[in-house]
């Protein structure tokens, strides 16, 4: 007997604010967009879309239905292309097929092009919903498919969009692949379809479902066969408290079947694997999204692929990112948590004794932080954990000794009371954000802010490196103290310092700068002001002509290094040479 060809998984990727969950609203008729923090989608939530629905949808472009057996899509809305890539199976994506949204208007941005290497990657293959056209300048869009209401368009319209698709197919050769408008398509398995749609309209919602379907069912059928009937699989979303049931935990089944009474084994947040019994399954109802769905069907099996919700006792620890597995009737219960256990190890990451300290309320936002966090050159973690920020944490953050890298960034949890009593206490700085991307911009803000305070400090207490050459017919006054004009070759002098000829010679302390009869702290390159120096006689240590360099010793020399201008570092470079050859 033929097996049941199971629901394909397709996943949502695209640069932040190019409408993602916009395009699954305009399915599934909700609006979660709103709700979303900074509008951007931050946890990982799974929509199914059944046939019957996709078929409607599709009515205007396909009739007949006879040789598709999908039995719908489950969409996965990730947070980014991080979370993306840290959903996986073994060995491979979660997602048989991705969506890759892209704004019409703005073209491929940062996070597309970075989105397109993991999906090179990982070898998944994708089709770009070209979004917003309703934007395009003279296009009227409807609640049409985009092929037939692309008759209608006025022809400068329809050029500009061309014109746009042109350039993306462009951008796509560049990195490796070969793409085309969708309907201009016949090998889908060597071309990249480019989908335009509107998520705002509902235009070409029924191209991009049909396109989906018809690469789920040529190219996916042997896959989505496999394992049907088999032990089930899955990966934790989320872990919530749900009022009458306790402690759940979001799954997406993506392999064979799991029925109420089943012994399950799941990653724990101690390293430790979970091992349990199935108490109860509840399905958010069709087009609903698992994580804002409040009424479920209980169900006694959930095949895959689906999103479930699992009721079981003694999950509290149940580890958001990792995996669920069903112990089948021929499995044996100890090989099962091996393998668990050794996909908990998998998902560690390196650490470092100096380092930040990230915590995070998922697995999946864990490793996304951090994958973020490498991006911007910030690979040393100190620890890397799920849940909310403790003392224990703060205490952690205090011991390292690199001021910068002693915080704690928090994404989407809290602080504990007496974490926040203790980090007060002891400077410890805590930066916490639900979006991700505003965290990291907040973290180098303060690192930023720091270090140029740090660096003024600097500045302020050091001599800053100068070469200034006393002008002839400016010798105002011979000694006690001598007063003469000079200009300011390289760097800049200030009152204070200690002056030294081209041999070594000290000729003293600058006393004070007079620009124009106003006495000043310090004169730049190019300036050409008066000062006095108690210790120096013209005509004996001094004379018109010399040049005068500002003394600064190796240890100074190296405590500047990375704050000078390009002048002063020429100045100081020539100053060091001096000093080189003297002592030789």
């Amino acid at each position: 007997m033929q097996q049941e060809i199971r629901t394909p998984i397709l996943s949502v990727l695209g640069h932040i604010d190019h409408g993602k969950t916009s395009l699954l609203d305009s399915i599934r008729g909700t609006a979660i967009t709103a709700k979303e923090a900074g509008r951007v989608t931050q946890h990982i939530g799974a929509t199914e879309i059944p046939i019957d629905t996709i078929k409607k949808i599709c009515k205007p472009l396909k009739r007949d239905w006879t040789g598709i057996e999908v039995p719908g899509l489950l969409f996965i809305d990730t947070p980014g292309h991080h979370a993306f890539a840290s959903l996986r199976k073994r060995g491979s994506a979660l997602a048989d097929v991705a969506v890759l949204v892209v704004d019409v208007m703005e073209g491929f941005q940062p996070q597309t092009y970075e989105s397109l290497n993991i999906l090179k990657l990982l070898k998944t293959p994708f089709v770009i919903a070209l979004n917003k056209i309703d934007r395009v300048s003279g296009w009227n869009s409807v609640n049409k498919p985009f092929i037939i209401n692309y008759k209608d368009q006025p022809d400068y319209a329809r050029n500009e969009l061309d014109a746009r698709i042109y350039d993306m197919v462009g951008d796509l050769y560049d990195k490796g692949f070969s793409a085309d408008k969708y309907d201009q398509i016949r090998d889908f398995s060597k071309t990249v379809g480019i989908v335009p749609l509107s998520a705002q309209t509902g235009e070409g919602i029924a191209d991009l479902l049909l396109v989906l379907i018809g690469l789920s069912q040529k190219f996916f059928e042997l896959t989505l066969r496999l394992h049907l009937e088999g032990a089930g699989v899955g990966t934790i979303l989320e872990k919530k408290e749900e009022r009458g049931l306790g402690t759940t935990i979001d799954t997406i089944l993506y392999d064979g079947k799991i029925s109420v009474g089943d012994t399950i084994v799941s990653g724990g947040s101690d390293e430790v694997p979970i091992v349990t019994k199935v108490k109860a399954l509840l399905k958010p109802r069709a087009l609903q999204e698992i994580r804002v769905e409040q009424r479920f069907e209980r169900v006694k099996t959930v095949n895959a692929a689906s999103g479930v919700k699992i009721v079981a006792p003694n999950i509290e620890r149940a580890l958001p990112g990792s995996q669920v597995r069903v112990v089948g009737a021929g499995d044996v219960l100890e090989n099962v948590v091996k393998l668990v256990k050794s996909e908990i190890e998998e998902m560690k990451m390196e650490t470092s004794p100096e380092g930040l300290i990230i915590k995070a309320d998922t697995m999946g936002s864990l490793e996304a932080l951090a994958s973020e966090l490498r991006d911007e050159g910030l690979e040393a973690i100190k620890k890397a954990e799920v849940g909310n920020i403790s003392k224990r944490d703060v205490i952690d953050a205090d011991t390292v000794k690199n001021r910068y890298f002693g915080v704690i960034l928090g994404f989407n949890v809290d602080i504990l009371p007496d974490a926040k009593e203790v980090a007060m206490a002891n400077g410890i700085p805590v930066f916490i954000s639900d979006v991700i991307y505003r965290l990291i911009e907040e973290y180098e803000d303060w690192v930023n802010a720091e270090k140029e305070k740090e660096k003024k400090e600097i500045i302020e207490r050091l001599p800053a490196p100068a070469k200034i050459k006393i002008l002839p017919g400016c010798v105002f006054r011979q000694s006690k103290p001598a007063i003469v004009g000079v200009e300011v070759l390289g760097g800049k002098i200030k009152t204070g310092v200690e002056l030294i000829k081209a041999d070594g010679t000290n000729i003293g302390t600058i006393n004070e700068i007079q620009d124009k009869a106003d006495s000043i702290k310090s004169a730049g390159l190019g300036m050409q002001v008066a000062i006095s120096m108690k210790k120096p006689t013209v005509g004996r240590q001094i004379n018109e002509n010399d040049l005068l360099y500002v003394d600064i010793s190796k240890e100074e020399a190296k405590a500047l290094t990375g704050l000078l201008s390009a002048d002063e570092e020429d100045v100081l470079a020539e100053l060091m040479e001096l000093k080189r050859k003297v002592i030789v």
